[in-house]
């Protein structure tokens, strides 16, 4: 338990009907009762709100109500008092000053959650998945983060460390008796479990993929010659006039990126300067640019007007840009102006890059046409990272434990099969279950939790 009170703005900075200051410490109680001109809070139960006002000296600040939690049925198991105002930032601001004038301090970011951790109340997943969900920005992420919240990943974890630390013991054991020569281990029984964990944590790793995509979106790179009409569809996709719209070759300079939810799905459409040479400086760097993004980008939407005569070069340009990990989408643009035939143009293209994998739709941004079919095609991709895992790992912090902990597993298999002395396998079987640990916090330090609720808000 910490010894000092804490005091932040819960809501959101700027004017509002309603903003909430939250109190957090031993004396959190007893400081507002100072300024609060109603009932004494102090005689109050627990899980109350109360009528009144809050004074500075014989000024009275706001009218408010007051709802007070004891210790330690609160989120951060400590007393917590929140105040609710008129929402001016002037006025939350004076009663944030009245609150310091009697005792309380200015929170740091994410102490109210680090409190919570540190009294036990959570474990640093479950922490991690509050920011989480807080900046959840479609229906796939908040449920990802919710179930998180809830204890998923420690729940899926803490079932295989048990096992594993049970084998740990046996091991220690057979330290204290290593003149007697004796094994209270069963190596077999070890492998087999070190198979299960391994199994596991490669599932947990796989689903990181999906996971990224949930939380952060789906990277989408709109990519091809000048004019094959990129912006045209981006603006199609966002139905707003988002990107200058021209039949001068490179008015696209630099990238445009928005967001588009399909199915609950965030997908962050990245529209690019034209592919070609030039000697426009400035136009290189918009290439140079969007050949970043496709690097970088999870699906790559290829456009290739349909009126070309020669896709030599287009074929040429896709040879560059296509790798393994990259769902690949060819769109046979402008097809409200010419007519396509499409098996012919589909199968010269698959041909021509060597790859019979992409897939291939003929499109009319103008028209509309055929755009829902894009638009299923992205969703597909996300559904296909789907996995059977109940847990999706979202945070690079557990997707990096986990397989620093996959790896420490192998270890310990490798010093089995190589049968190692008990010293060595106990040092290897420590390793694992510490990075398991990591995961939970149960092995973590201060440098680690700080930068983890840097990153929250003030009053959370």
């Amino acid at each position: 338990m910490y010894n000092d009170t804490i005091c932040a703005l819960a809501t959101a900075n700027g004017m509002g009907a309603l903003g909430i200051i939250r109190l957090s410490g031993d004396d959190a109680v007893g400081i507002v009762n100072k300024v609060f001109e109603g009932k004494n809070l102090e005689k109050a139960k627990s899980h109350t709100v109360h009528y009144g006002f809050i004074k500075d000296g014989d000024e009275t600040v706001d009218e408010v109500m007051v709802s007070v939690f004891l210790a330690p049925k609160t989120f951060t198991t400590e007393n917590s008092v929140e105040i609710s105002f008129h929402g001016s930032p002037y006025i939350g601001k004076k009663i944030l000053e009245v609150l310091l004038k009697n005792g309380a301090r200015m929170a740091k970011a994410g102490e109210f959650t680090m409190r919570a951790f540190m009294n036990g109340r959570i474990d640093l997943s479950q922490a991690e998945s509050i920011a989480d969900l807080i900046a959840s920005e479609n229906e796939a992420s908040r449920k990802v983060a919710l179930n998180q919240l809830k204890g998923g990943i420690t729940n899926e974890i803490s079932v295989l460390r048990t096992d594993l630390l049970n084998f740990v013991s046996l091991i220690e054991l057979e330290l204290d008796f290593a003149e007697e020569d004796v094994e209270f281990a069963d190596r077999t029984a070890l492998t087999q479990l070190l198979h299960k964990i391994e199994d596991k944590l490669n599932a947990l790793i796989e689903s990181f993929q999906y996971g990224n995509a949930v939380k952060n979106g789906v990277a989408v790179a709109i990519l091809g010659k000048p004019n094959a009409g990129k912006s045209t569809l981006l603006n199609a996709l966002l139905k707003e006039e988002r990107a200058i719209v021209s039949d001068i070759a490179g008015t696209t300079r630099d990238t445009i990126e928005e967001v588009i939810h399909i199915k609950g799905n965030a997908f962050r459409l990245i529209d690019t300067a034209g592919l070609r040479e030039t000697t426009d400086e400035i136009e290189k760097i918009g290439v140079v640019k969007a050949k970043e993004k496709s690097d970088k980008a999870d699906v790559l939407i290829y456009l290739i007007d349909v009126a070309s005569q020669d896709i030599s070069e287009d074929v040429a340009i896709l040879k560059e840009l296509l790798r393994e990990d990259l769902e690949t989408i060819i769109c046979f643009t402008k097809i409200d102006e010419h007519l396509v035939t499409k098996h012919s143009l589909f199968e010269d293209v698959k041909r021509l890059t060597g790859n019979q994998n992409l897939k291939t739709l003929n499109v009319s941004a103008k028209k509309n046409l055929n755009l829902d079919e894009l638009k299923n095609l992205l969703t597909h991709f996300v559904d296909n990272l789907k996995t059977d895992e109940n847990v999706v790992i979202t945070n690079q912090r557990h997707y990096e434990a986990l397989q620093k902990s996959f790896n420490a597993v192998k270890a310990v298999e490798e010093a089995l099969n190589a049968k190692i002395t008990t010293e060595l396998l106990a040092y290897e079987l420590r390793n694992a279950l510490e990075y398991l640990g990591e995961i939970s916090g149960e092995f973590t330090n201060d440098e680690v939790l700080g930068n983890i609720f840097s990153k929250f808000c003030i009053g959370k």
